[in-house]
């Protein structure tokens, strides 16, 4: 039985979640139902984050999925409770999935859930994005997914040089997507980011679109793009 939480009582959860999920809908129940239980046991989502999982979190991270090409591979930084990575390989069994999360206690969460619902598609790596033996490993990556862990500056250090040039960094944000952007775009570009831009996924999913920053990698970390 699926939680319907009471955000607009227009809004059908089930069907959201197959639009989204599609035949994976019941892997993702099954992680909403880890989230609220044993995801607030350990200090990983706020209980009061709980009537809210479907929209705020779960559902709000798997509609990423629009915006990632087929076969491609993606790095989550900082996954915490596996937001969004977790949601995005379900949505998306085509994808390649790596979560990286420097915390024992959440890594070993990860790898649990991996496991119980056999995400044959994700990988997960215990380590700061920054780290040189990270990127080593992960390194390369189409597309580096975050949500909600650092200024939009700080989160292109950790996560550009783990994509390849032409790839992209996909950053969810809230309203303040474009005030970031504006400013931090000069700092971002010698960084080596570009075609900087606001997009919104799920619009015909959820109540409220979610909110992503996008940039491409066009140059080699620590050099400027000529």
């Amino acid at each position: 039985m699926f939680h319907v939480e009471l955000v607009d009582e227009q809004w059908d959860v089930v069907g959201a979640v197959a639009r989204v999920f599609g035949e994976r809908g019941s892997l993702a129940e099954a992680y909403h139902a880890s989230l609220a239980s044993d995801g607030v046991v350990r200090g990983l989502i706020g209980p009061r984050e709980v009537p809210r999982l479907w929209t705020r979190h779960v559902l709000n991270c798997g509609v990423l999925g629009e915006l990632v090409g087929a076969g491609e591979s993606v790095v989550d930084v900082g996954s915490g409770a596996g937001l969004p990575g977790i949601p995005l390989a379900i949505a998306r069994p085509d994808v390649r999935v790596t979560l990286v999360e420097p915390l024992l206690r959440r890594s070993v969460y990860l790898q649990e859930v991996v496991d119980s619902l056999t995400l044959d598609n994700v990988t997960v790596v215990r380590g700061r994005a920054e780290e040189p033996g990270v990127v080593k490993e992960v390194g390369g990556a189409d597309v580096v997914t975050s949500r909600a862990v650092a200024p939009l500056e700080k989160l292109a250090r950790w996560s550009l040089p783990l994509v390849r040039v032409g790839g992209r960094m996909l950053a969810l944000k809230g309203s303040s997507a474009a005030e970031e952007i504006s400013r931090d775009r000069a700092s971002l570009a010698r960084l080596g980011a570009g075609k900087l831009d606001v997009v919104e996924c799920g619009g015909e999913a959820l109540p409220v679109p979610t909110i992503v920053v996008s940039a491409e990698r066009v140059a080699q970390h620590g050099r400027r793009h000529r």
